[in-house]
Formats: structure tokens, C-alpha cells, sequence
């Protein structure tokens, strides 16, 4: 008599699926953590909008000029050195490697929709490119502080910071959300969360950016990463909802079991 068992679909032909089992939370984690993180973007957009209405009157405040002489006043190698390799990771054509080498990454793992929410993150730069041209803030200059290189490009907000905030929160949001407790969960967290912070503090170092142009970097970075997320929620539950890894299906309702019994 032949066997009827169905087996588990592709239990054990797909490797992503044990990635699944391994490292992915349970979905009702995934749901309280993403809740949690969006939090602190509630003010961002008014304290934004706020910044860049005096950053186009002001050509910078007091404050920037004593913070930025105060970074400069350290002359260490080492410091210097990882301050210049931060920055450097910001720049063309780099960045677009970097980011684009994340999507790409993401899909190939199996996390479809999390690829496409990523690289949602990854434009947030050609937001901050239209703030520039509408706030025109010059940038620090020679006789003030010290400039690494002189840029022809408004200052405010900083390119750098922007894009490391939407980019590299959303993925601090994804390892927060997606994964189980791990010291790779928490090594990966840490990384992103230093170079976030490092990359504010290379722009002033470096003389190419005011604090307060590093500031609204976080406020619209952070603004536009509440969207991300906002996005990526919305569609977790329509777009490759039968994805290799981190799936979100939905069960059947109540109705449509009694329905079909």
C-alpha cells in the first residue's frame, strides 16, 4: 500500500527555512519590539521643521562653533584616522556599494520584503538634497575652523549623517525585531549604533558640517526612518508574504473557519 504522509513542504530541502527556526522571534515579538522603537520619531518632524526654518536665518549659532572647536582642539593620529574612514564610507561612490550591497544581501538571505524596505531607507539622501536647495546654509569655513576639504554643496542637513540614520536604523530595527537574543543580535545593534553616532561627530570633525547641521540630519533621518518602518509594517502582511525567511502569513479568521467546516 503506498504511502500517503504529506510531508512537511520543503521541511527539509530549504536551508533558509532552518535560518528561519534558528534566528527569527516569534511574530508576536516582532510586533511589540517594532512598536517600541518608533517611539522616540513621535517630535522629530516638528523639531525638524523647527531647525531648518532658523538654519536658513542663521548661517550658524554660537553653539556650533564652540562645539566644532572643541572636537578640533584633539589632534590624537588614531582619532583623526577614524574619523577620516567614518566620513569616507559616506561618500560616492561607496555609499551606493554599501547600501546596494545590503538589498541585495537581504534578498539573497530569503528576506524579500525586508530587501525592498531597506533600499526605501537607503534614498532618504535624495530628501535631504531637496532640503539643501530649499535651506541653502553655507558650510563652515577656513577662517572659522579647521576644513578637512572644502565642499560647494549647501550644509544643511548633513548627507552623511542622514543616510547612515535612515539606512543603518533600519537595520538596527530589523536585528531588534527579527532576531532572537544572540551576541551576534547584540554585536550587530552596537556596530550600527556607534558608527551612527560616529558619523555626526567625523562631519564636525572634519569641519564640514555645523552641529546643528548634524542635528537635523538625525531629526530627518529619523523621520524618514519612521516611515520606513511604518512602510515595511504595512506590507509585511501583502508583499512576499511567503518568503523563504521571516514570513508573515496570516492565519485564517474566525468566519472563514466556520465557513469552510
Amino acid at each position: 500500500m503506498p504511502d500517503t504522509t504529506t510531508p512537511a513542504p520543503n521541511a527539509e530541502r530549504n536551508p533558509l527555512r532552518k535560518i528561519d527556526d534558528a534566528v527569527i522571534a516569534p511574530k508576536p515579538t516582532r510586533k511589540s519590539r517594532a512598536r517600541v522603537f518608533q517611539v522616540y520619531v513621535l517630535l522629530a518632524a516638528v523639531l525638524f521643521v523647527a531647525l531648518a526654518v532658523t538654519a536658513r536665518v542663521f548661517g550658524y549659532f554660537p553653539i556650533d562653533l564652540t562645539i566644532t572647536l572643541a572636537v578640533q582642539r584633539y589632534h590624537g593620529a588614531a582619532f583623526a584616522s577614524v574619523m577620516y574612514w567614518i566620513s569616507w564610507i559616506g561618500f560616492m561612490p561607496q555609499v551606493i556599494v554599501i547600501c546596494g550591497g545590503g538589498v541585495i544581501g537581504l534578498f539573497l538571505l530569503g528576506m524579500r520584503w525586508e530587501a525592498v524596505a531597506l533600499l526605501f531607507a537607503s534614498i532618504a539622501n535624495a530628501l535631504g538634497a531637496l532640503v539643501k536647495l530649499i535651506v541653502l546654509r553655507p558650510r563652515p569655513t577656513p577662517d572659522l575652523v579647521h576644513v578637512f576639504a572644502e565642499l560647494n554643496s549647501p550644509g544643511f542637513p548633513s548627507g552623511h549623517v542622514l543616510s547612515v540614520t535612515a539606512y543603518g536604523g533600519f537595520l538596527i530595527f530589523l536585528l531588534y525585531t527579527l532576531l532572537k537574543h544572540s551576541r551576534w543580535r547584540t554585536s550587530g545593534i552596537a556596530l550600527m549604533s556607534v558608527l551612527i553616532g560616529l558619523m555626526g561627530l567625523s562631519r564636525i570633525y572634519q569641519g564640514q558640517h555645523w552641529f546643528s547641521d548634524v542635528m537635523g540630519a538625525y531629526l530627518l533621518g529619523s523621520v524618514w526612518l519612521a516611515l520606513t518602518i511604518r512602510g515595511y509594517r504595512w506590507g509585511k502582511t501583502r508583499y512576499f508574504v511567503r518568503q523563504p525567511v521571516a514570513p508573515e502569513i496570516h492565519a485564517p479568521d474566525a468566519a472563514s473557519i466556520r465557513h469552510a467546516s
